[in-house]
């Protein structure tokens, strides 16, 4: 049998415009070197629950990736991660188990090791997930310190579209060329790390660039309070969501906008929502509420 190289191979198929090679991701500990730059602490949590819901649902596994960072958007380096399955009070569904690889079995007898996540959390000074509105409210309840902390989300906060790429974790992967483990806690925040430090194909930036940028930037949520019912789809076309009023006591359509956008939506609101010169709420966002749901 011959003994041939996988590289030559990928390298060979690589030159035709006919294939794409996907490399397995290998976790690394340093990205580049920081030079004078101030550098901060980070720490990405990715969850993996018994169902979407954090009032009815359950943490089932918890990883943690410390990292540090740059002032100006550069990573630095990873650091050990922490890893842990939790055994929920309910059942785990089979739908789940087919999803995320976790059964009962697996998590039997574990408990997540709260003080070792709380001195994480900490430590660092920014929180950062892929999807953050979903992670944030569980993580909250497995770590109350996570609350007084500034999130960023990989997900929302990168323009992946605008680069050409998708927006789950897993395709983005795909598009760098690389394949890991989806759906496990620390894989996915490690190959999180990995694809925010790669530069993006048309602006040329990191991911992680455009991330932090986003992360401390001011954030305005604007309210269409008692907007007429017929402008629903209007409304769902200009990417409002309905917020059912379970949190913020205020049923209403909403949008999170930059603060350079906030007067054109004002008058867009007015002129086809309302029609008339409405009185409409606009609620600051901080990065230490952002993904929360107490907004």
């Amino acid at each position: 049998m011959l003994d041939i190289d996988p590289e030559l191979v990928a390298a060979a198929l690589e030159r035709s415009p006919d294939y794409r090679v996907l490399r397995r991701h290998h976790p690394r500990r340093v990205f580049e070197h920081p030079g004078d730059a101030e550098v901060r602490h980070g720490l990405l949590i990715d969850l993996e629950t018994t169902g979407l819901d954090p009032a009815y649902h359950e943490v089932i596994e918890l990883g943690a990736l410390p990292f540090t960072y740059t002032v100006d958007g550069r990573l630095v380096s990873a650091g050990e991660p922490y890893h842990s399955y939790q055994q929920p009070f309910g059942e785990i569904l089979p739908e789940i188990t087919r999803l995320t690889g976790i059964d009962a079995a697996m998590v039997e007898g574990h408990m997540i090791e709260r003080s070792r996540v709380d001195a994480m959390v900490e430590r660092a000074d920014l929180i950062v997930a892929h999807n953050a509105g979903f992670d944030r409210p569980f993580a909250e309840d497995v770590c109350p310190a996570l609350a007084s902390k500034p999130w960023g989300c990989s997900l929302v906060q990168v323009p992946w579209a605008a680069e050409g790429m998708g927006g789950k974790l897993c395709y983005i992967a795909n598009d760098f060329g690389l394949i890991y483990a989806a759906h496990r806690a620390v894989d996915d925040c490690q190959a999180t790390l990995e694809i925010l430090s790669r530069p993006l194909p048309r602006s040329g930036r990191t991911g992680f660039s455009h991330l932090l940028d986003q992360a401390f930037a001011p954030l305005y949520r604007v309210k269409a309070v008692r907007a007429p019912f017929e402008a629903k789809d209007a409304l769902k076309a200009r990417r409002y969501r309905w917020d059912d009023g379970g949190k913020s006591q205020m049923r209403c359509w909403y949008k999170d906008l930059p603060e350079e956008e906030v007067a054109s939506e004002l008058a867009w609101l007015r002129l086809e929502v309302y029609r008339h010169d409405a009185d409409i709420p606009i609620v600051p966002i901080s990065p230490y509420d952002r993904f929360s749901g107490r907004v």
